[in-house]
Order: C-alpha cells, then structure tokens, then sequence
C-alpha cells in the first residue's frame, strides 16, 4: 500500500504529539554504516518553500551534523506504542555553518522547538545558548513514509 505525502505527516503529527515529539534518527556514517540517535522533532513549513518539513535541531559539532554534511539524507522514525511510521528524504541545514539563503536562524530555530513541543520561558536564553552551541535547523524533506498501520503487516511505500 502505497502511503500518501498528507496520510504519512498525519502519522507523524499523531505518533509526534503521542510520544513528546521524540523521534529515532537515523544517519549515515561516511563509512557506510548507520548511526542512530533519538531527537525531539516537529512539522513546520520549510523557511523558504513553504512546504511542510520534518525538522528537528542539531548542537554543532555532533557525529549527525558531520554525518548530515557528508550525506544530506535521513531518516526518523516516530511510534506511539506498537505503531510506527518512518519518514525518508533529503535535508537542507540552516546554521552559522550552513546558511541558508533568506533564512531567519534565530527565528527558524525557535520554530522547530515550538513545532517539537517546546515551550522555554526565556526565550532571549534560548537563542543565546542556541549561538554557543552553534545549534542547526535540519530539514527534512518528506519524500517517502514506512508504517505499519492497525491490523496490517509491515507496509513500503515505493
């Protein structure tokens, strides 16, 4: 069964909320195996297509932003008890190391938090501990969707 672009993010908005917006990250190393991590990711519209985006932030200089640079493809997976759906595609960063073009970082940040149920009361702290840690937007451009829906087995979408 093929899943749809707008039935995929349904699932990651469902799972997403049910689960404090904690998702499985997966990477590629540059030697070819994965890398995997959890981070705290939400749906909002990409800065500059207005497209919606899967996106989380990355402190700078971890093994996934240098994984990320080196292969800007990833994959999250978002699960509410026993179902699940993982989310492909390729990312854009937008960071002090990787602009953007036309991108607002201390804004675009500040978006993703909130989009990944943040809620920080000072947010001037927030944006500056965001420059220190030379924190990135990683956006995730929603090409293709897994799941395993209610009474089925597991299902690919090509």
């Amino acid at each position: 069964m093929a899943l749809a672009r707008e039935d995929g993010l349904r699932l990651v908005r469902r799972y997403g909320a049910a689960e404090r917006w904690l998702a499985v990250l997966v990477t590629t190393r540059t030697d070819g195996r994965p890398s995997v991590c959890v981070v705290n990711a939400g749906v909002l519209p990409h800065p500059v297509t207005g497209l919606d985006t899967v996106a989380f932030v990355a402190r700078g200089g971890t093994a996934k932003l240098a994984n990320l640079r080196a292969n800007p493809y990833a994959t999250l997976v978002f699960r509410a008890g026993w179902e699940w759906v993982a989310v492909r595609g390729p990312v854009d960063l937008a960071g002090p190391d990787d602009p953007l073009p036309g991108v607002e970082l201390d804004r675009l940040l500040r978006d993703i938090y909130h989009a990944a149920g943040g809620d920080h009361p000072d947010l001037a702290e927030y944006d500056r501990v965001m420059a220190a840690e030379r924190r990135v937007a990683v956006l995730l451009h929603p090409h293709h969707f897994t799941t395993n829906p209610a009474g089925t087995e597991h299902q690919e979408t090509p």
